[in-house]
């Protein structure tokens, strides 16, 4: 295939998702991944993409490279993850069976939650560590520690979460868009998000409104298929009913 063919099909999948993976591209076109990398390389030199690490997005949105590590994390936009976790911990029930996510948000969550006899799956060994202390039910996920975000991830965790149905899921993101969905910088921790949002009734994104029209490495999640609990309604997503203000 000629170059100019392949960076036309390039543009095209990346028109349609709003993000993509070296791999695949490279699945999808039958190349190797430094043909790809090269294509995407000259096409982020014409400003028609944004190159970011593992593969591009599309031109003119905002790109998320950088993970904060959890103690950073926890200071940012501290209000909003607040009202967005007392809303999220009032929606869990006595019998509910829940996926906890690692991250800053969901573990405000804890602060709300009252004497449900929920159970609680998470990859997240200080929520786990709280979950306990508070008295409920939790079941912590094994595999390989991710230092930055302290969460468990790898095919271990992916295996086991493939065993469970999850009535509710609460997840947190790096970034938000209708064409791109969820987004995360990390290929590991995408898919502990990918496999465990498949096995939610219900999955919900905490996020903040800073968090849309941001598009980070990889999508873990659609945009229609999971809700959001979020402070409040940005022009552009007035017509989402799967957007809910805490």
């Amino acid at each position: 295939m000629l170059t100019k063919q392949r960076q036309e099909l390039i543009l095209k999948l990346l028109d349609e998702k709003g993000s993509i993976t070296v791999t695949e591209v490279k699945d999808m076109l039958d190349t190797s991944v430094s043909t790809v990398r090269r294509d995407i390389t000259a096409l982020d030199r014409e400003g028609k993409l944004v190159k970011v690490f593992g593969g591009a997005v599309a031109a003119g949105q905002k790109v998320v490279s950088h993970e904060y590590t959890v103690a950073q994390k926890s200071e940012l936009n501290r209000e909003e993850k607040d009202r967005i976790a007392r809303y999220a911990a009032g929606l869990i029930e006595q019998e509910d069976f829940v996926f906890l996510d690692a991250g800053t948000t969901t573990a405000c969550i804890l602060d709300y939650l009252d004497d449900t006899k929920a159970t609680f799956v998470t990859n997240a060994v200080a929520h786990a560590q709280r979950l306990a202390r508070m008295g409920k039910k939790v079941i912590l996920i094994g595999g390989e520690l991710k230092a930055s975000t302290e969460a468990v991830v790898g095919n271990q965790a992916m295996r086991t979460l493939m065993e469970y149905h999850f009535t509710k899921g609460f997840f947190g993101a790096n970034g938000i868009s209708r064409k791109a969905g969820c987004t995360t910088p990390d290929s590991n921790e995408a898919m502990i998000k990918r496999t465990a949002v498949g096995q939610c009734r219900n999955a919900y994104i905490l996020c903040d409104s800073s968090k849309f029209d941001s598009v980070s490495s990889i999508t873990f999640a659609a945009f229609q298929d999971v809700k959001y609990i979020t402070d409040r309604r940005l022009p552009g997503y007035a017509d989402c009913s799967n957007i809910i203000i805490a």
